[in-house]
């Protein structure tokens, strides 16, 4: 068979690959702890169940709009107004299949061959491989450890040319937790006045992991680009409902029909149940939410404190969502290297950070969505090992 040329371009998520390793150790017996995977572990909280196992015997089991049922559009409305004071017409919002599918939708829509689109490194890699996919030239935007590993306005600023389609934001972010200072998101939309065909894709599906005190600044409170503005935000991280697969885009409004219509020849819609359970979501309690929040910080000063602890670790802290990503070359390996010896010496899975890209070179990514007891265990094993 003659596979199309794109094939060859698509790359992959390595946590996934990470997580099927530590799996087949663990059926062979072996005691893993999975620092790698990026995925609350909390059950998800009880009144969203309920709502969904409601939802199924009130008869709600078939095709629902492409875009969403609007009791969830506008809920998803209610909710920006109420948490960031953005307006948003119920019709900017297209509910989709887990926030990757906002994410492929932008980046099918402005990736070509020609094209150039814009995105942080290290990141989270689908962002990369959907822009090279698309036939678009996949441009790097390097987050240093200097700065806390966000972007510097300026640089972004000095990269964009005649062929930029598309700048991909990510904050708080996926694999570093840092966060984008108001500061730079001020001098990024400033000087984005000088580029008014480019759009920007806000990925803020952390947005409520934030920790210290930390306010989480958001691009959707820039009027002055809000005709270019796609938001990426979801329930998976927020709510603990990561196989439930459901997130949402906000769209500008002559994008919304588009991103419908997107909706309409890949996944018709978003099962039945799952929206009514996103509903109770936004419209129940939100104590659980505060209560995992409060448990991830603890974890995270818990975690931060252990690596930094480690010879040859460093790790700045970092100010969201529930990811470390230490700087490992005081150990004199590759990213690479250490992650596999880890798993298969230690019994401790983690992500090199090569995985998000060629500046995450020299770090792994932990995440701390994992008990204090595992926690603790993996930074006793890790050092255990390196003392040698």
């Amino acid at each position: 068979m003659q596979l199309a040329a794109s094939m060859a371009r698509l790359g992959t998520e390595s946590a996934f690959e990470v997580l099927a390793r530590a799996v087949e150790l663990q059926a062979s017996g072996r005691d893993i702890i999975n620092l790698g995977i990026g995925q609350p572990d909390f059950a998800t909280p009880p009144h969203i169940v309920e709502a969904a196992i409601e939802a199924l015997r009130a008869g709600h089991h078939g095709y629902t709009p492409a875009n969403g049922i609007l009791p969830l559009r506008e809920a998803v409305s209610e909710d920006l107004l109420n948490r960031r004071g953005m307006v948003v017409h119920p019709d900017q919002v297209v509910i989709v299949p887990g926030g990757k599918v906002t994410m492929f939708m932008a980046i099918a829509m402005f990736g070509e061959p020609g094209a150039e689109i814009m995105y942080p490194d290290p990141g989270f890699p689908i962002y990369r491989s959907l822009i090279e996919w698309s036939g678009a030239k996949a441009k790097p935007i390097g987050l240093h450890e200097s700065k806390g590993f966000a972007f510097s306005a300026d640089e972004v600023l000095a990269g964009i040319n005649d062929r930029t389609r598309l700048i991909i934001v990510n904050s708080p972010a996926n694999p570093t937790g840092g966060i984008v200072p108001k500061c730079e998101l001020d001098r990024l939309v400033q000087g984005l006045e000088r580029f008014p065909d480019v759009a920007i894709l806000s990925d803020e599906i952390y947005a409520r992991l934030c920790y210290d005190g930390c306010q989480h600044a958001s691009l959707s409170a820039y009027p002055e680009i809000a005709d270019r503005l796609i938001l990426l935000d979801g329930w998976s991280k927020t709510y603990a409902m990561t196989g439930w697969r459901l997130g949402y885009g906000v769209w500008p409004r002559h994008l919304a029909p588009l991103a419908t219509r997107l909706a309409v020849n890949t996944h018709s819609c978003v099962n039945a149940a799952t929206q009514w359970a996103g509903l109770a979501a936004l419209k129940g309690s939100q104590s659980d939410v505060a209560r995992m929040t409060q448990i991830f910080a603890a974890r995270r000063k818990l975690i931060i404190e252990g690596l930094n602890r480690i010879p040859g670790f460093r790790c700045v802290t970092p100010g969201g969502a529930f990811y470390a990503f230490p700087n490992i070359e005081g150990t004199g390996r590759s990213a690479r290297v250490l992650q596999d010896e880890l798993l298969e010496t230690c019994g401790v899975a983690t992500v090199a950070g090569t995985s998000f890209g060629q500046f995450g070179e020299g770090y792994l990514r932990f995440s701390y969505a994992a008990a204090s007891e595992a926690i603790e265990t993996a930074l006793a094993r890790i050092a255990a090992y390196l003392a040698g």
